[in-house]
């Protein structure tokens, strides 16, 4: 399969689409002419093995045995299916996080919290969206 050239900085691929070709769609531009690229990010899929809060995901090694042979394995996250609740919004959100991340939250004093210190790079599409109304929510209280 050959992925088209993007001759437009404005197409991104349309990924709602069933078909296994990639299609392009034009950007919708803000009213101040600035492409979202936050709606174009592809969110992490139901059955991703990855954080949504930390972004932590599978990694690759070797099953060593006693005899030395190495074959390949693969280290899973310790995934959990929480609801949290939100403290500014007034609402509890599903999230497939990690453990690590679930003791981090509660260290930092809740969810709302750990995403406001959270750098939105390891952050899900989700977990972006919640961030960004967080934030939207305490500015509006300040």
């Amino acid at each position: 399969m050959t992925v088209p050239a993007i001759a437009d900085n404005n197409l991104r691929p349309d990924t709602d689409s069933g078909a296994s070709a990639v299609v392009y769609t034009a950007a919708p531009e803000t009213s101040s002419g600035v492409v979202d690229n936050l709606t174009f990010l592809p969110e992490i899929s139901t059955m991703a093995r990855r954080c949504e809060l930390t972004g932590k995901g599978v990694l690759a090694g070797n099953a060593v045995s006693h005899a030395n042979n190495k074959t390949r394995r693969r280290f899973l996250p310790n995934l959990c299916n929480v609801h949290l609740m939100s403290d500014v919004l007034g609402q509890t959100v599903a999230l497939k996080i990690s453990a690590n991340a679930l003791k981090s939250v509660e260290h930092r004093g809740g969810l709302d919290a750990f995403l406001v210190k959270a750098s939105a790079e390891e952050l899900s599409l989700k977990a972006r969206k919640l961030k960004r109304d967080i934030e939207k929510k305490l500015k509006a209280a300040a």
